[in-house]
């Protein structure tokens, strides 16, 4: 199993930059996928980006060259590392983890961008 702990969302104005964390419970090195999801009310939770074991990284377009993911396998940790901020960037970030075919998912922190 893998629990997940997210922290480092907030409010930020239009522009700002923010950086989240997630905390695994076991060596990132061995889980085969992180990445993180964002889910606004209303609609399905989006995938924002992945990092593979190998690191090898996958991010959908509207968040290319504003959001940069990365991991410190010593820290069981990968953060997502936000620039440039828009108010349609608000949600709720979650991180997730694949690993032995299965699904992890963190609680969840609120991002909220302010025009």
């Amino acid at each position: 199993q893998v629990q997940l702990v997210e922290s480092g969302g907030g409010l930020v104005q239009t522009g700002g930059s923010l950086r989240l964390s997630c905390v695994a419970s076991r060596n990132i090195a061995s889980i085969n996928a992180m990445g993180w999801y964002r889910q606004v009310p209303g609609k399905q939770r989006e995938f924002i980006v992945q990092i593979v074991s190998s690191g090898i990284t996958n991010y959908i377009e509207s968040v290319k060259g504003r959001f940069t993911i990365s991991r410190d396998i010593s820290k069981n940790t990968v953060y997502l590392q936000m620039n440039s901020l828009k108010p349609e960037d608000t949600a709720v970030y979650y991180c997730y983890a694949y690993y032995n075919v299965r699904e992890y998912w963190g609680q969840g922190t609120q991002v909220t961008v302010s025009s």
